[in-house]
């Protein structure tokens, strides 16, 4: 049986719109029913100097498993370049397993929904595109979360 799942995408390194394009190709290979959000911009949470974040959210139904599906997103992440070395680092590409159906996952290294996914704007707008009327596990709809946030600066972009 196939779930619905919510992807985040995030890049701040090379040309980030061309890897979100085709990092979303490459998520089309994982389930069916590929959805993809607008493009945000938005500042990097690092305080070191690095460019602006580009991101965007992806919706699909996939039968992989969380954890499994995890490592895929990992993979993914790794043929476009990404090294995990320290947190808040620039990116050539971020693929976040946001939700999971409405599943809780706390183990094995992943936590479903995503930890901080309440807090971010820069995954909130892209989500409530994609689903306005969606509800969070734990019972928090998607527009609520973002009125919260309403003062992180995310600004719309383009694919092209």
């Amino acid at each position: 049986m196939a779930t619905r799942v919510f992807v985040g995408l995030g890049a701040n390194l090379g040309d980030a719109r061309t890897t979100l394009r085709r990092a979303a190709q490459a998520l089309e290979s994982l389930g069916y029913g590929l959805e993809l959000s607008p493009l945000y911009r938005s500042a990097p949470l690092a305080v070191s100097p690095q460019p602006p974040y580009i991101n965007a959210v992806a919706s699909f139904y996939t039968a992989w498993p969380p954890e499994a599906l995890l490592s895929l997103l990992q993979r993914i992440e790794a043929r476009f370049g990404r090294f995990r070395r320290t947190p808040g680092e620039a990116r050539t590409l971020d693929l976040d397993l946001l939700l999971y159906g409405q599943a809780v996952i706390r183990g094995n290294g992943l936590e479903v929904p995503h930890p901080r996914i309440l807090s971010r704007r820069f995954v909130l707008e892209p989500l409530w595109a994609l689903a306005p009327d969606l509800v969070l596990p734990g019972g928090t709809a998607v527009v609520e979360a973002l009125r919260r946030v309403a003062d992180q600066e995310v600004a719309f972009d383009a694919w092209c």
